[in-house]
């Protein structure tokens, strides 16, 4: 006689998710713990995870065998069925955008401080465009800027040109 015949019929409430949806979730959570593991420390901590979770992704980052790595993901992808993910998605997709635009004002100051040294009317133009910006200071800090390339010397003044840049920007009404 037939084993499996005996068994009753296998019972699924109508509302559970299937197998494949289940899998699906549970690779979700492992990726997000991969995000997770990659984060610097101090964004990390500022997302209020569980300490067993934290000390985890830790543990994850110190592991550099593959086998071991994979296990330690598993982990944590398990680990992270015990927290909602969405806020978490939120806060990462949030802190991507955000250093998205802190990366395309770091490429504005960039261009700015270069065409300040590099144009005769640099200056000039940057106060057109800024119009609150000090002129005589940033004309000051562009010819000793020049000065110091021109010499060799370390680039002090065109980091404080940089500086001086980024603030007038960073205040300036957008």
């Amino acid at each position: 006689m037939n084993a499996s015949a005996s068994l009753p019929p296998r019972e699924i409430a109508p509302d559970a998710p299937s197998k494949t949806k289940r899998k699906r979730d549970m690779h979700a959570l492992q990726d997000l713990g991969a995000e997770l593991v990659a984060l610097d420390a101090k964004r990390l901590a500022s997302l209020d995870l569980p300490e067993r979770l934290v000390d985890a992704i830790a543990l994850a980052r110190t592991i550099t065998r593959h086998e071991a790595r994979r296990r330690q993901m598993q982990y944590i992808g398990r680990l992270m069925r015990d927290v909602d993910p969405e806020p978490l998605r939120v806060a990462l997709a949030a802190g991507a955008s955000g250093s998205q635009a802190e990366r395309a004002q770091f490429a504005l100051v960039e261009r700015w401080r270069d065409r300040v040294l590099q144009e005769a009317d640099g200056v000039d133009a940057f106060t057109a465009a800024y119009p609150d910006a000090p002129r005589e200071t940033l004309a000051s800090l562009a010819t000793a800027a020049r000065d110091e390339r021109d010499r060799g010397a370390p680039p002090h003044k065109s980091r404080e040109l940089f500086r001086t840049l980024k603030r007038i920007i960073e205040g300036a009404p957008r």
